[in-house]
């Protein structure tokens, strides 16, 4: 049923960054143990444009450089959620719009997104520079998902070194994390 649902979604949008790779896992809500939210979370300063930095390999994404996300907020007060990057193999542009929910309160970044009607899949900001909102460590349900997003292309070297050992800690492949081109 998986390996269906992943055909199927590569086949309609050949993209899927973060919340599609997360509606492949068809309604896949959790964390990995030792993941905890971050509270004190403030949506209107999340919105806006994120680029990857890093990630953790998928098929979704492989492939993909130049990869962004944008958050806003819809009229039912969901979050929307387009994400966008570039295939050279294809020479194209490739994007996927969604919309995301919190799983319990507005100020703890644990988030549910959707891609494809009613399946969301967790997307749990474990780590944010709260000060300025210009870093966040992602993951969905499980250590298989993990992102590393910035407000500018550029990120210092001090904050990927800080994600790969907060990450290694956690339990995540840290020596298969893929450095997004920009």
């Amino acid at each position: 049923m998986e390996l269906t649902m992943i055909t199927m979604i590569k086949k309609i949008t050949k993209f899927g960054v973060i919340g599609a790779t997360l509606m492949m896992l068809s309604g896949c809500l959790g964390m990995p143990k030792d993941v905890q939210p971050i509270s004190g979370f403030e949506l209107n300063r999340y919105l806006g444009e994120w680029y990857e930095i890093a990630r953790l390999d998928h098929s979704f994404e492989r492939g993909l450089s130049q990869v962004s996300a944008t958050y806003s907020v819809n009229d039912d007060g969901s979050v929307k959620v387009i994400n966008k990057g570039f295939s050279a193999e294809d020479n194209e542009w490739s994007e996927a719009l969604g919309k995301a929910k919190f799983v319990n309160q507005p100020d703890e970044g644990y988030l549910k997104v959707s891609f494809f009607g009613p399946f969301y899949g967790s997307y749990v900001i474990f780590e944010l520079d709260k000060e300025n909102y210009e870093y966040a460590f992602v993951s969905g349900p499980d250590l298989d998902y993990l992102w590393l997003l910035s407000r500018t292309k550029d990120v210092d070297q001090e904050v990927i070194e800080r994600f790969v050992s907060t990450a290694q800690s956690l339990g995540f492949k840290t020596n298969e994390l893929i450095f997004v081109e920009q």
